[in-house]
C-alpha cells in the first residue's frame, strides 16, 4: 500500500509540473506576475524603447529592440523587417520554442505592442506584454540596472502564422464584407490630416483609436471591464481586420481584442501604403 501511494504521488507530481511547463503565459503582464517570475530561467525581457533611454535605465536582463531601427522596414513604408532580419534579432536576443516573452515599452504602449504581434506571427505566442510603461510602479517592485546584458545566442526558428497577418489585396476584398477597423486618431480617420499623400480611411472602416486602450497619464492598460465596454458592440463570430498609420496602434487594438475573444488580424502597410496607393478607394 505505502508504495502504490508513493506511485500515485509521483504521478500527481509528475502531472503538476507537466502542467505548469505547458502554461501560456498572460498576454497582458502585471507588474505582480513579472516580480514573481523574474528568476524564471526561460524568461527574456524585451525594451523596445530608444537606446538613449535604455542606457540611462532598464530592467534588469533586458534586452534593447529599439522599434524604429528593430521593428519597422523604415525603408519600405514602415512594413515589417525581412525575415530573415527578424530571426537574427530573435536569435541574438536569445529567443527560442522555450522563452516566456515580456516587452514593455513607453507610457503609449503601442511600441511595445508591435513587438507582440510580431511574435505572433512568427509563430511565438508565449509573449506577453507589460501592462505598464517603464518605471511605472512602485519604487523597487522590479530590479533595474544600467548595464548591458548579452544573452546566449539561440537559433530561432520562425514558424509564420499568417492568420494574424493581413495584405492589401486581402483588405480590399474585406471592405463590406468584414469588420475593417482603423486605430488612428480621430482626425486622422476622418480625413483632416495624414502622414500619407491622401486623406480619409478605408471604405466600411469603423474607428477605434489605439490610445483608448490605456491611460495617457501613465498608469497603463485599462480594466478588462473598460475595455470590453468600448468593444461592445462588435461581433465575436466575425473576423476583424486592424490598421493604423504604420502598424503599432493596430497592434495594440490587435492585443486588446484577441485578450477579450475577437478573432482579429492586422494589415502591415497599414494607412502609409494604402494611402499613397492611388489605385485603392478611399473614404472621407
Amino acid at each position: 500500500m505505502k508504495e502504490l501511494k508513493l506511485f500515485l504521488l509521483s504521478i500527481i507530481i509528475s502531472f503538476g509540473v507537466s502542467l505548469g511547463a505547458d502554461t501560456k503565459m498572460p498576454d497582458i503582464v502585471s507588474v505582480a506576475w513579472l516580480k514573481s517570475h523574474y528568476d524564471d530561467k526561460n524568461l527574456v525581457i524585451i525594451d523596445v524603447r530608444e537606446e538613449k533611454d535604455f542606457q540611462k535605465l532598464h530592467l534588469k536582463h533586458a534586452i534593447n529592440m529599439p522599434v524604429f531601427k528593430d521593428l519597422f522596414d523604415t525603408s519600405n513604408q514602415y512594413k515589417l523587417p525581412g525575415l530573415n532580419t527578424l530571426k537574427n534579432l530573435f536569435s541574438k536576443a536569445g529567443i527560442d520554442d522555450n522563452s516566456q516573452v515580456v516587452v514593455y515599452g513607453n507610457n503609449e504602449l503601442i511600441w511595445a505592442a508591435r513587438f507582440y504581434w510580431i511574435s505572433q506571427v512568427l509563430g511565438h505566442e508565449n509573449v506577453g506584454l507589460l501592462a505598464v510603461g517603464f518605471g511605472n510602479w512602485e519604487n523597487g517592485a522590479l530590479p533595474t540596472s544600467t548595464k548591458i546584458y548579452h544573452p546566449k545566442r539561440t537559433n530561432f526558428t520562425p514558424r509564420i502564422d499568417d492568420t494574424k497577418l493581413e495584405t492589401k489585396l486581402s483588405t480590399y476584398l474585406a471592405i463590406d464584407r468584414e469588420i475593417i477597423i482603423d486605430g488612428r486618431p480621430y482626425e486622422f480617420y476622418k480625413g483632416l490630416k495624414s502622414h500619407a499623400k491622401r486623406y480619409g480611411h478605408i471604405p466600411s472602416a469603423l474607428n477605434y483609436p489605439g490610445s483608448q486602450n490605456y491611460d495617457v497619464n501613465g498608469s497603463g492598460l485599462k480594466s478588462i471591464k473598460k475595455l470590453e465596454k468600448i468593444y461592445t458592440n462588435l461581433p465575436k463570430d466575425k473576423k476583424i481586420i486592424l490598421y493604423c498609420e504604420d502598424g503599432a496602434d493596430a497592434a495594440l487594438n490587435y492585443l486588446v481584442l484577441q485578450k477579450l475573444g475577437y478573432k482579429a488580424s492586422v494589415y502591415d502597410g497599414s494607412w502609409l501604403e494604402w494611402g499613397n496607393d492611388f489605385n485603392l478607394p478611399v473614404e472621407r
